[in-house]
């Protein structure tokens, strides 16, 4: 009896993604327009403190976002009423991550003429998201302190594509077991390149610091 043949789908659909994603990125650079891909688990404050960087970022550089969830547009309007930026609603249809191709259907319906730093808020979720390629110029996410600061141990993937770590919620530290010594050196275990930022989205302690990374961010990769 013959063999059924194999097909491996999950390594041809990484590869495809891979060739969209570098694709969106070189037609981005060509545009001008910078694409940050900020991920992280439900619940730990990513739209809070997208309001916070952006109302320190829109008078310096031009900002839109593309807020994606598998429904509802809370999110989109509350950062347009807080920021008055361009803001998008991207439905993923149950997916629990955007890859290359979906970004660029979120892309194609923001003004990215009028646009310097297109910020894609990801799905809610340390897993799936990590392993799909947005064709982001930038990867980062936010640790909220109520998830324990052994996630990077527990998450390798996602710690180790990430360009940033924002520690979110500080303020409440004293009131969870949350060591931000180790889980500083577990980031670093995973990727020693990653800039760790602590920061607390709702008093907006750190916030300057984050965002002026990003400006950097922004303001290199468009003049080299």
């Amino acid at each position: 009896m013959d063999k059924v043949k194999v097909i491996e789908i999950k390594k041809s659909v990484f590869a495809d993604n891979e060739q969209d994603a570098d694709l969106l990125r070189k037609e981005l650079k060509e545009k001008g327009v910078f694409l940050l891909n900020l991920m992280s688990s439900p619940g730990s404050g990513k739209t809070t403190t997208l309001i916070q960087t952006i109302n320190r970022l829109k008078d310096k550089i031009r900002v839109s976002v593309m807020e994606a969830d598998i429904d509802s547009d809370v999110d989109a309007i509350k950062i347009k009423e807080a920021t008055g930026i361009e803001s998008i609603q991207l439905h993923t249809g149950g997916m629990c991550h955007l890859d290359a191709e979906m970004t660029r259907q979120g892309l194609d319906n923001l003004t990215l003429a009028d646009t310097d730093l297109a910020i894609l808020e990801n799905v809610g979720n340390l897993v799936c998201p990590a392993e799909f390629d947005t064709g982001s110029c930038k990867n980062a996410m936010i640790l909220s302190v109520p998830e324990g600061h052994d996630k990077p141990l527990k998450y390798p993937l996602m710690f180790s594509i990430c360009d940033v770590v924002v520690i979110n919620k500080i303020d409440v530290m004293p009131y969870f077991d949350f060591d931000l010594e180790k889980c500083t050196e577990y980031i670093h275990m995973r990727n020693p390149k990653a800039t760790v930022i602590p920061i607390c989205a709702k008093t907006g302690e750190g916030v300057d610091v984050f965002a002026q990374w990003l400006l950097e961010q922004v303001n290199d990769w468009k003049n080299n």
